[in-house]
C-alpha cells in the first residue's frame, strides 16, 4: 500500500496549522533563527515501527533543508532504546515539528504493533485479521496503512467499496432475502455483497440468497464452528464483535476466513517514542 503524497502533505499541514496557529511563542522568541541542531527518534518499547517517512515529512514541510536518515523502516521490529531515525537542520524546525511528528508516528506504530500481535495469535489457522471503518476522521488512510504494515489486512475502505447489509439495513429493507435480491438488481458485477447475521437461521437465509460474504456477529466460537460446517465453502465467513485477545485464537480455530477487529484503529494505545534534540 502506497500513501498518496498529496493527502499526506495536506494532513500534515492541517496538523501544523492547528498546532502552531500564527507562531510558536516559545521557539520563535527563544531560539536564534540561524541555530542548527540534531535530533533523533528513540523507541521506548518493543514493537513494530510505522510512519517514519510521515514523521520526516513534517520537518521537511517546515524547512526543506532538514536532512534525515531512517534507521528503522516501516514494518521493522524495534526494541526499547533503538534509534528509529535521525534529523539535522534548523533547531526551530526541529522544535516546531516535534509534537506533530511524534503524534503521527506513535499512533501509526501503535496500530502496526497491535496488528502484528493479533496476526501472530492466529498464525497457523486459515483466518486473517482485518480492520474496520472505525477510524478517526481524516486519518483513515494512515490507519489502514499502519494495519497492513503490521501484517493484517484492510476491510472495505469506505461505503463505496462494497455493499454491506447490517442489521439496520436488513430491518429497513424487510429482511435478508429482500435486501440481497434488491441489491443484486442494481449493483455491478464487481460489487460484492456482505450480510451481517446473528443466528444460524439467518446464516442459512443469507446462503440461500447467495451472499458473497457473511458476517457472524457476536457468535461464540462453538456457534461459529457450526456456521463453518453449514457454509461448507459457499461464502466467505467473517467473525466480528466482542473478540478479545483471550478469545481470538478460539475464533480463528473455528474455521472462519476473516476476523475483523475495530480495536485496531478505534482504541489502540500509542507506541512510546521520544525525540531528543542536541
Amino acid at each position: 500500500m502506497i500513501l498518496n503524497q498529496i493527502y499526506v502533505d495536506n494532513l500534515i499541514k492541517t496538523a501544523l496549522l492547528e498546532d502552531i496557529n500564527y507562531c510558536d511563542v516559545t521557539t520563535d522568541y527563544l531560539i536564534p533563527a540561524e541555530q542548527t541542531g540534531n535530533g533523533k527518534f528513540v523507541a521506548k518499547a518493543d514493537g513494530i515501527v510505522c510512519g517514519t517517512e510521515i514523521a520526516v515529512r513534517v520537518f521537511r514541510i517546515l524547512d526543506d533543508s532538514v536532512t534525515f536518515t531512517i534507521l528503522k523502516h516501516d514494518g521493522e521490529e524495534v526494541k526499547k532504546g533503538d534509534v528509529i531515525l535521525t534529523l539535522a537542520g534548523k533547531t526551530t524546525a526541529l522544535l516546531k515539528g516535534e509534537r506533530t511528528a511524534l503524534n503521527l508516528i506513535q499512533h501509526m506504530s501503535g496500530i502496526a504493533t497491535a496488528s502484528h500481535r493479533y496476526a501472530q495469535i492466529v498464525e497457523g489457522t486459515r483466518a486473517c485479521i482485518a480492520d474496520t471503518r472505525k477510524t478517526l476522521p481524516g486519518l483513515r488512510p494512515l490507519q489502514k496503512y499502519a494495519v497492513m504494515t503490521g501484517g493484517a489486512k484492510n476491510h472495505r475502505y469506505n461505503l463505496s467499496d462494497a455493499a454491506m447489509l447490517k442489521d439496520n439495513h436488513i430491518d429497513a429493507a424487510g429482511g435478508i432475502t429482500k435486501a440481497i435480491t434488491a441489491l443484486r438488481q442494481k449493483v455491478g458485477h464487481m460489487t460484492k455483497i456482505e450480510v451481517e447475521t446473528r443466528t444460524l437461521e439467518e446464516l442459512q437465509e443469507a446462503l440461500a440468497a447467495k451472499a458473497d460474504i457473511i458476517m457472524l456477529d457476536n457468535m461464540s466460537p462453538a456457534l461459529m464452528k457450526q456456521a463453518v460446517a453449514i457454509t461448507n465453502g459457499r461464502a466467505i465467513l467473517e467473525a466480528s464483535g466482542g473478540i478479545t485477545d483471550e478469545t481470538l485464537r478460539a475464533v480463528a480455530e473455528s474455521g472462519v476466513d476473516i476476523i475483523s477487529v475495530g480495536a485496531l484503529t478505534h482504541s489502540v494505545t500509542a507506541f512510546d517514542i521520544s525525540m531528543y534534540i542536541q
